[in-house]
């Protein structure tokens, strides 16, 4: 099960690790989504990090972000520029230990790094799914992903972790599979999305629509819409970052030589141009609609309209973690997790960690965070 390779190289920390890839659902078994369509054949890219114990008891399900994806530590090749995205957290020694811990994290569906999406080729056209993909939810991510543990032989995950949409889904498998969780940590995230972070969500997509290179989300094989991505990529990650961390990278700083009408005047200008550049490398216009529609649709509050209500069968012991400076998921919609949790007499801590560094603190604020998962890790499951 465990595709690590037993050399682990320095430069990566953790070591090499392989992609995998699970398919299933294949005809006339569709996978049947939340919206009632179905779909099918799906495949999902997983990873791996350390091993599983003789009862199962050491796995820790890691959940992406948006723009996430399986990679989560290590790399791939020792020549590759950086490791994978929650590296800092993953690994020999780290709070989720890969000496203790069997890791997993999986690309979810709709995704774009191999799992299935938009990108991928409808069995019944031939072709790439385009906008004939069908509405996908977190719901349907987690059900993906209990296909995956499935197959793997996983009744129960120690503990289920993630940040941003990583957190909505951690969420969601406790209230889903209360049975097969026993530690929760849903980090920097909320129960429903505001109508800011809908609103944030849709000025991006509009950016892919109005690129006239989106071609009705028919574009591949041709050009892709790469200015679209790029200006809701350079919007999603203002929303990442918090003022105080603006003004201390950049301030008013200006560029050299950047007197033209059409380039960047300032360093801030520059650095969100650099983040659309890169992401458009690496990520789909489609997968973007698909991903942020369904943190759109999030909303653990539904059908009761009762977050308590909702929340009444988890029973896993739960760790929620905000950030001070966050305004995108801020604290107060953590708390409301927490209360409704607490309603119910289930077992929850709750930190919110001081920091600049606003929502992307989950990827940056190494220390205090994983001195929190640590000992909940630890101490949670005696």
């Amino acid at each position: 099960m465990n595709s690590v390779t037993e050399k682990e190289t320095e430069r990566a920390g953790y070591g090499l690790v392989e992609a995998q890839s699970y398919t299933f659902a294949e005809p006339p078994n569709e996978f049947r989504l939340a919206s009632q369509e179905t779909l099918g054949p799906i495949t999902l890219v997983y990873e791996t990090y350390g091993r599983i114990n003789s009862d199962g008891s050491n796995v820790i399900l890691v959940e992406h972000a948006l723009s996430g994806d399986a990679h989560v530590a290590g790399r791939h090749d020792p020549s590759d520029p950086k490791p994978g995205w929650w590296d800092m957290m993953v690994g020999p020694g780290k709070a989720l230990d890969t000496d203790k811990y069997f890791v997993i994290c999986a690309n979810c569906i709709g995704g774009c790094s191999g799992s299935t999406g938009p990108a991928s080729i409808n069995p019944a056209t031939g072709r790439e799914y385009g906008l004939d993909f069908p509405v996908i939810t977190i719901a349907d991510m987690v059900e993906a992903e209990r296909y995956l543990l499935d197959h793997l032989g996983i009744q129960q995950v120690l503990c289920v972790i993630g940040g941003s949409m990583g957190g909505m889904k951690a969420l969601h498998w406790a209230v889903s599979y209360p049975d097969r969780v026993r530690l929760a940590v849903p980090i920097a995230t909320t129960s429903r999305l505001s109508a800011q972070g809908i609103a944030f969500n849709e000025v991006g997509r509009q950016a892919i629509f109005a690129d006239p290179a989106w071609n009705g989300g028919q574009y591949y094989g041709k050009e892709n819409p790469s200015s679209g991505l790029a200006i809701a990529r350079m919007i999603g990650h203002i929303t990442y970052l918090s003022e105080n961390t603006m003004h201390r990278k950049f301030g008013r700083k200006r560029v050299e030589n950047g007197e033209d009408a059409n380039g960047p005047d300032f360093e801030v200008e520059s650095y969100l141009r650099y983040q659309g550049d890169k992401f458009v490398r690496r990520f789909d216009a489609n997968s973007y609609l698909y991903i942020t529609k369904a943190m759109d649709y999030f909303d653990m509050t539904q059908p009761s309209g009762s977050l308590t209500r909702e929340l009444a069968g988890v029973k896993a012991k739960f760790l929620v973690i905000s950030f001070s400076s966050d305004w995108l998921f801020p604290t107060y919609q953590s708390k409301e997790i927490v209360k409704a949790l607490r309603q119910n007499g289930a077992h929850v801590t709750f930190a919110e960690i001081q920091t600049d560094y606003g929502h992307d603190a989950f990827l940056l604020e190494s220390r205090q965070l994983s001195s929190l998962i640590t000992n909940f890790l630890t101490y949670a499951v005696e």
